[in-house]
């Protein structure tokens, strides 16, 4: 089937966590409030509230960060069996739809409704039906973005957050790829924009002049990626029954790192997030692997595998840290730093898959 004659249908809930959270305490509407860690354990944010958003405050940030950002700040624990729960609620609306559907987290889904159970011409009129009925079944919003193909669907439910449905038509793709700034393209994050500033792209239509050569020369394999979207292009295609291999996380830093104890903190940082992901996703992996990318782009990763499936934050920690401190740093900065946990342990990781291409 052609790119141009699929329906897909991106579907992201607002603020999920936050927004359960919100609905669940009268106390808590209208205030800002994170989900995660408290500052004085060096916890993550997990989700922000839109009113905390507004003072800069995003997931994956210190916690103390945020708490510094806005002194009122609430933080809530997060409720996993909770979030997993109301999940489900709205899996069980998509499949009223499709069977096409592709969960990414908790929060978020591809579905391909070119075909759909109801026989509805419009695509835009699945996601309209669609969002009603997690309004009025959860109490909560969500915003969707209909195109022909995922790349563009995630565009469009970003455009018009919270509680929006955009429809990008196939004879506006282009334009609209054309028109957006590098930084809010899906798959490329701070560190790929602001080297993309570098090299003088700054928008889709920037993008779309550099040759394949070229983008994978100056981005190795993930060029080819970049150099497909900056043509609307997309042929990845929904998958209900992918299976997950990996759970993970990954930090780029602006300014390369030079001294170990800051690396070490940003490990442990990247630890958390990656426990909140197992605990998301029910799971616990046997292979860690921790990755360090350094400011000549050399990359190193060492490994360890467990007997038994590793979930708890401190064995994370522990063993991350063994692994770093085995990696010869010498006098060269660090870029990059990551966590992951492979070989994992759980069938139910196979329902929710992170599938965003870069963690």
């Amino acid at each position: 089937m052609g790119n141009h004659t699929r329906k897909i249908i991106h579907i992201d809930m607002d603020a999920f966590y936050a927004s359960v959270e919100q609905r669940d305490n009268l106390d808590y509407r209208g205030k800002p409030l994170v989900v995660g860690g408290l500052p004085n354990q060096r916890g993550v944010v997990a989700a922000a509230s839109y009113e905390a958003r507004k003072f800069g405050i995003h997931s994956a940030m210190p916690s103390r960060i945020a708490l510094a950002k806005c002194p009122g700040l609430i933080f809530v624990k997060p409720r996993f069996e909770v979030y997993r729960a109301v999940s489900a609620q709205i899996h069980a609306i998509f499949e009223r739809y499709t069977n096409l559907m592709e969960p990414v987290a908790l929060d978020e889904a591809y579905l391909d409704v070119t075909e759909n159970k109801q026989n509805i011409p419009y695509a835009s009129t699945v996601a309209r039906y669609i969002r009603e009925a997690i309004l009025e079944e959860t109490q909560l919003t969500a915003s969707a973005g209909v195109s022909i193909n995922k790349f563009l669907a995630k565009m469009a439910s970003g455009k018009n957050k919270p509680n929006g449905l955009t429809v990008i038509l196939p004879e506006d793709a282009q334009v609209f790829v054309e028109q957006l700034p590098i930084e809010k393209f899906h798959g490329i994050g701070e560190v790929t924009a602001a080297k993309m500033h570098e090299l003088g792209i700054r928008t889709g239509a920037d993008l779309k002049e550099r040759s394949l050569i070229e983008l994978t020369q100056y981005f190795g394999k993930v060029g080819q990626y970049y150099y497909k979207i900056a043509r609307a292009q997309d042929d990845r295609v929904v998958e209900p029954n992918r299976i997950r291999k990996s759970i993970g996380a990954e930090t780029s830093f602006a300014i390369d790192l030079s001294d170990r104890s800051s690396m070490l903190l940003e490990l442990e940082q990247i630890a958390q997030i990656v426990q909140q992901r197992l605990e998301q996703h029910q799971t616990g992996g046997r292979t860690i692997t921790v990755k360090v990318k350094f400011s000549d782009y050399q990359l190193l990763t060492r490994s360890k595998t467990s007997l038994t499936p590793i979930n708890e934050l401190n064995e994370i920690i522990i063993i991350a840290r063994t692994l770093f401190e085995a990696i010869e740093l010498g006098e060269r900065g660090v870029r990059l730093l990551g966590i992951s946990l492979s070989n994992l342990d759980n069938v139910k990781s196979a329902q929710l898959i992170q599938l965003s291409l870069f963690e």
